[in-house]
C-alpha cells in the first residue's frame, strides 16, 4: 500500500515524544512493505540538511538528493544556523537572545502548542497527494487538519492522529498563569479538527474514549510507541545516585523541572546526599542556573547508553495529557520512574507497572531518596514485563491498523535493532 504521511518536521527518535511516534509509524509501515512519502509543510530541520533514510521527503520549501533533505531557502537556513549557535551561548543569555529574536506572534507567548498549516502550504500539499494518489492520509495532529478540506482529499481514506488533546494542555497551562498559542482552543474547535478524518488515533484509552464521545461519526482508535525491551549489554553497570530525565524545552517539562529543583532537590539532596541529575535533550538549555550535582547533556546520539547506566528516572510533571512516551523509554531500558500523578495519566494500569507515585515534593524526595538506597536487582525485569504485555507493536498499532485497513501480518514489527534511539 501506499501512504501520504502529513507532518512538519522530520520523524525521529530520541529528541521529542511525538517525533518519536511519527517515527515508530513510518517504520511500522515500511517494514510491513508499504510505501511511505513523507509530507513536510514547514522546513523545520535540526540543520540546513539531514540525512533522512525511512522514507521518501517532499515539501514546499525543501530539495532532497538521495538519503538527504535540505532547506532551499537560504533565510531559513540561517535561522538554524543562528538557533544552534544561541543553543551554544550560556542559557541566560540564549533565552534572552530568543525572546528578543522571537517572531512576532510569538512574543510575549509562554508555550507554543502547534502552528496551523498555512493556506499555501495546505495547496502544495493537496497538489502532491492528488498526483500520488495514496491509499490513505496519515496527518500527525490537528494543527495539519485544515489540509483535509481541500478539494479532492475527501475522496481519499484519511486518518486524524491525537497524540494530544490540546484543549486540556491549553486549559491546564492558562490556569496555571502561562499564556499560550494559539490564543484560544476549546474543546468544540478540536473536536471539529478532528473529525476532518474519516478515522482518528488516540495515544491511549482515556482520550480515545473522550475523541469517541467529541467525534461520534468517525472511527476512534489507539496509536502509540511500541515499547521493544532493550536490556544492557552484558558488564553494564548503573551508577549509583544517579538520576535521569529526558525532555524538550516544552514549557511542561521545564515548569515540572523548576519545581522539582525548588522544592524537591533541596530536600532529597539532604536524604541521599552524593545524588547527581542528568538532563537529555533541549530542556536542559531552557533551564538557566542548575543546582550543584545537575548536569546538561543535550542531545545526544546514544540515549541508550545513558538511560543503562542510571539508577532512576524521574518525571516532575505538574501540567500534563496524552502520553509520556520518554516513560515508555525509560522502561524499554529497564528504569523504574519516579513520578507525579499527572505524569501517570495515560499509561495501562498494573499493579506491576515499574512506576512509583509521590503527590507532592516531600514525598517525591522520600521516594527517590528510598529507591537509591533500596538499589533494585529486579527492576529491569519487572520494566520489560510490563511494556512487553502492554506496549508491543501489535497491541501498539491496533487501531491504526485497523483504520488504514493493513491486513494482519507477522513482518509488520518494529525491528529490534531501534533500541538504541538517535
Amino acid at each position: 500500500m501506499r501512504f501520504a504521511f502529513v507532518t512538519d518536521e522530520l520523524p525521529r527518535p530520541g529528541s521529542a515524544g511525538h517525533l518519536a511516534l511519527n517515527h515508530a509509524i513510518v517504520d511500522w509501515l515500511r517494514i510491513g512493505g508499504h510505501e511511505v512519502t513523507v509530507l513536510l509543510t514547514r522546513p523545520r530541520l535540526h540543520w540546513p540538511v539531514a540525512r533522512f533514510a525511512l522514507a521518501e521527503v517532499a515539501g514546499p520549501e525543501i530539495g532532497t538528493w538521495r538519503d538527504f533533505v535540505f532547506l532551499k531557502n537560504p533565510a531559513a537556513a540561517m535561522a538554524i544556523l543562528a538557533r544552534q549557535a544561541l543553543g551554544r551561548l550560556p542559557s541566560g543569555l540564549a533565552n534572552k537572545l530568543q525572546r528578543k529574536m522571537g517572531r512576532r506572534r510569538y512574543r510575549g507567548v509562554d508555550a507554543v502548542l502547534g502552528a496551523f498549516i498555512s493556506p499555501a502550504q495546505s495547496a502544495w500539499c493537496a497538489a502532491r497527494i492528488r498526483r500520488m494518489v495514496p491509499d490513505a492520509i496519515l496527518v500527525d495532529t490537528i494543527f495539519r487538519a485544515p489540509l483535509l478540506r481541500e478539494p479532492g482529499l475527501q475522496d481519499f481514506n484519511s486518518v486524524m492522529g491525537a497524540p494530544d488533546l490540546f484543549y486540556r494542555r491549553h486549559r491546564a497551562m492558562s490556569a496555571a498563569g502561562y499564556r499560550v498559542y494559539p490564543p484560544s482552543l476549546p474543546r468544540e474547535l478540536e473536536a471539529e479538527l478532528l473529525s476532518a478524518g474519516k478515522a482518528i488515533t488516540a495515544i491511549q484509552p482515556d482520550e480515545e474514549a473522550e475523541i469517541g464521545a467529541m467525534c461520534p461519526k468517525q472511527f476512534v482508535g489507539i496509536a502509540t510507541l511500541p515499547a521493544l525491551p532493550c536490556p544492557a549489554p552484558p558488564g553494564q553497570r548503573k551508577y549509583p545516585g544517579r538520576l535521569v530525565f529526558v525532555g524538550s524545552d516544552t514549557l511542561p517539562n521545564i515548569d515540572g523541572l523548576r519545581w522539582f529543583f525548588a522544592e524537591v532537590w533541596p530536600g532529597l539532596s539532604a536524604l541521599h546526599p552524593g545524588v547527581t541529575l542528568d538532563l537529555v535533550g533541549d530542556c536542559g538549555a531552557a533551564i538557566g542556573r542548575l543546582p550543584p550535582g545537575v548536569q546538561r547533556l543535550g542531545r545526544v546520539k546514544n540515549l541508550a547508553g545513558i538511560l543503562h547506566r542510571s539508577a532512576l528516572a524521574i518525571a516532575p510533571l505538574r501540567v500534563s495529557s496524552g502520553l509520556k512516551i520518554k516513560i515508555l523509554d525509560y522502561a524499554r531500558h529497564g528504569l523504574i520512574t519516579v513520578m507525579t500523578p499527572e505524569s501517570l495519566q495515560g499509561f495501562a494500569a498494573d499493579a506491576d507497572a515499574p512506576f512509583i507515585v509521590a503527590s507532592d515534593a516531600a514525598a517525591f524526595s522520600r521516594e527517590v531518596a528510598a529507591k537509591l538506597a533500596a538499589g533494585g536487582d529486579a527492576d529491569a525485569e519487572r520494566a520489560f514485563d510490563y511494556v512487553g504485555r502492554h506496549y508491543n507493536a501489535e497491541a501498539s498499532f491496533s487501531g491504526l491498523r485497523a483504520a488504514l485497513n493493513i491486513p494482519a501480518n507477522r513482518r509488520q514489527s518494529p525491528d529490534a535493532a531501534n533500541c538504541v534511539p538517535g
